[in-house]
Formats: structure tokens, C-alpha cells, sequence
């Protein structure tokens, strides 16, 4: 089960963030009813989160808070019910990085929500063939969702 909340003026078109969600989860096979939240958040508290938790200034675009530590099934095994986590998304930042990709913001939160669901199922970039297995696989998540829309 997906919320998608928006603490944003950005308009956000909540379900397709949620059938977003509904698709990578179901690829990952991860149960039906596993818990995540996707919020959409301001520059401010971004930053505030950005600092408290990676020690970083400034906001950032994507950040992801596991909560049972939830990895990947297979067709034969799915994860078991649990609550995912949550991401924090911020659509100013993100704005930025459309821009300067030259796609849609709207494409971009698809790309950080992918990769925020990707990080709360274990996968992370801190390593060459980490990165390379992460990327390629949400670039392949995202990719097949936009073919299906």
C-alpha cells in the first residue's frame, strides 16, 4: 500500500507517483500490501533532513528512510508484508536536474522516486558495480512503467 503525499505547491499528479509504486514493487516482488509513503517536501525541511541524517549542506533531490529493511522477492518468494519506508522527494530540486537532463520534472521525480524504492530495497551506488546494477536496473523499472502509461 503507496501514499503519496504532497506537502508541496507543486501539482503532482499523486496517482501516477502511486501506480508508479504499484509497478516497481509488484517487478521486485515485493507483497501487495508492503507499506511505503512518498512524500513531496520544500527545499527547507529537505535541507533540514539532508543535514540531520548525511551531514550534508543544502537540500538535496531524493532521500529514502528504510524502515524493516524489506529486500527484493522472487516470483516464487515474494518479500513479506512489512513497511517499506519512506521518500522524500523535493520538486525544486528536481526541477533543477530536468532542466539540465533536458526531460520533464514530472520524468525526473519518476527517476528519484524509482531510485528512492530501489535504495529502501537494499540497493545503493557507493561502488562501481553497485552503481552500475542500480542504474541500469532503474533505468529499466522506469523505462518499462513509461511504455505501459
Amino acid at each position: 500500500m503507496t501514499e503519496v503525499i504532497n506537502e508541496t505547491d507543486y501539482q503532482i499528479d499523486c496517482s501516477e507517483f502511486s501506480a508508479l509504486a504499484d509497478y516497481v514493487l509488484d517487478a521486485m516482488h515485493v507483497a501487495s500490501d508492503a507499506e511505503l509513503n512518498i512524500l513531496f517536501i520544500d527545499p527547507e525541511p529537505m535541507t533540514d533532513l539532508h543535514i540531520r541524517w548525511l551531514d550534508l549542506p543544502g537540500p538535496t533531490d531524493v532521500m529514502s528512510f528504510p524502515m524493516d529493511e524489506l529486500r527484493p522477492g522472487t516470483a516464487d518468494n515474494p518479500t513479506p508484508t512489512g513497511t517499506l519506508g519512506d521518500i522524500c522527494i523535493c520538486p525544486q530540486v528536481a526541477e533543477k536536474q530536468a532542466r539540465d537532463a533536458g526531460h520533464s520534472t514530472v520524468e525526473e521525480m519518476l527517476l528519484l522516486a524509482t531510485h528512492g524504492m530501489l535504495h529502501l530495497l537494499g540497493y545503493d551506488h557507493q561502488e562501481e558495480a553497485e552503481r552500475a546494477e542500480m542504474f541500469d536496473l532503474q533505468r529499466k523499472l522506469l523505462l518499462t512503467f513509461l511504455a505501459t502509461r
